[in-house]
């Protein structure tokens, strides 16, 4: 079974159930542990903090240019020193496995 950093996202214009909370769960266990399920099992996110403001800034468009390779869009908060990222998968109201494959590829950015 292949990475799920090195996977794809696949289109999903909806017409699809949302991941069920066990496979939500057998994906999320393939992530760090700062990710968690939330919002009964709809969405993913994390919270990363950063030492300066310079980071989180980069940090952030590193975000944004997986989201535009990928073509999955999370929902991006930033301040001062941290970053928000919460992934669902807008079409479907839910997770999709593209959600677990763009926090997989932040995961692996975090690890560089």
């Amino acid at each position: 079974m292949a990475q799920l950093s090195e996977k794809k996202c696949v289109p999903c214009e909806g017409g699809v159930p949302p991941l069920d909370l066990a496979a939500a769960i057998r994906l999320h266990e393939q992530l760090n542990e700062r990710w968690k399920i939330v919002d009964q099992g709809r969405a993913i996110e994390t919270k990363i903090e950063f030492r300066t403001y310079a980071r989180v800034l980069a940090f952030t468009n590193a975000v944004a240019w997986i989201a535009i390779q990928e073509d999955h869009h999370p929902l991006i908060e930033f301040g001062y020193q941290e970053v928000r990222i919460r992934y669902w998968t807008h079409a479907i109201d839910g997770l999709s496995e593209n959600d677990f494959i763009c926090a997989a590829k932040i995961d692996r950015l975090l690890a560089e």
